[in-house]
């Protein structure tokens, strides 16, 4: 793997994010950072497939399917965010935060455009990789495209949940959302963990595996469970009891 070959989706990266930045001080909503992540993954892929001499298979393959997911979770997240007020934790960080709208250029777009080429380093270690497909790549492919299913299925039963009228303070507890407090965020983790059983396939270098490890910490630890179960208790009472009953990540039959 040469690092060079990150000098492409890194330029296409920073002009998209500041781009987004631009049109975020517009509607004064950073929001659509959330947005732009998995989009910006797939336009991550496809940029390597386009700027690196005789891209492998496994990296076309590894777009396209980086394109399916990335393209649902951008309009599922639109759908959500758009027209709607701003997130509340960006809301927070705008009112805490004195020049906000300058900050958030590094604090939030640049930040996560950094994330995104950490995250991916599997994609260029993968572009011209020469090892015979295998059934580790099988595999992989096989992780990733569950953790795609996985995500839009709890995402439909979560989206059909919310529309309910008591949907404001109860808590979701069927389906997939019955074995796991977060299937959404299983999903996604397991599509990472797909990816980084390909990048073994294609014999990355061992350090590359960083980016899905840090998508997994990400997940566990700071903007996914964590953050989100800090707050929620106070928003739904019954969520308490269901933190006792139900696996925080793992998917695993209910408690009694």
């Amino acid at each position: 793997m040469e690092v060079v070959q990150l000098l492409a989706p890194a330029a296409v990266i920073w002009f998209c994010v500041s781009l987004l930045w631009l049109i975020s001080l517009r509607i004064r909503d950073v929001s659509i950072a959330d947005i732009w992540w998995g989009p910006g993954f797939a336009l991550l892929a496809w940029t390597l497939c386009l700027s690196v001499d005789e891209p492998s298979g496994r990296l076309g393959l590894l777009a396209a399917a980086m394109s399916v997911w990335g393209l649902r979770l951008g309009l599922y997240l639109g759908r959500r965010n758009l027209g709607h007020p701003e997130d509340r934790r960006y809301a927070a960080m705008r009112r805490a935060t004195p020049g906000f709208w300058w900050v958030s250029l590094f604090k939030v777009f640049y930040l996560q455009g950094l994330l995104q080429l950490v995250v991916a380093l599997p994609f260029a270690a993968i572009a011209n990789s020469t090892q015979a497909f295998s059934v580790l790549d099988l595999l992989g492919f096989t992780v990733l495209l569950s953790g795609v299913l996985v995500e839009a299925i709890a995402d439909r039963q979560l989206t059909a949940f919310k529309l309910r009228p008591a949907s404001g303070t109860a808590v979701l507890r069927e389906g997939l959302w019955g074995w796991s407090r977060h299937p959404n965020y299983f999903g996604n983790a397991l599509i990472w963990l797909g990816v980084g059983v390909v990048a073994i396939a294609a014999a990355a270098p061992w350090w590359t595996l960083a980016g899905p490890a840090l998508m997994w910490f990400l997940l566990l630890r700071v903007s996914g469970v964590s953050m989100l179960e800090r707050t929620i208790v106070d928003r739904r009472p019954d969520y308490r009891r269901y933190m006792e009953e139900v696996s925080a990540f793992f998917p695993w039959p209910p408690g009694p």
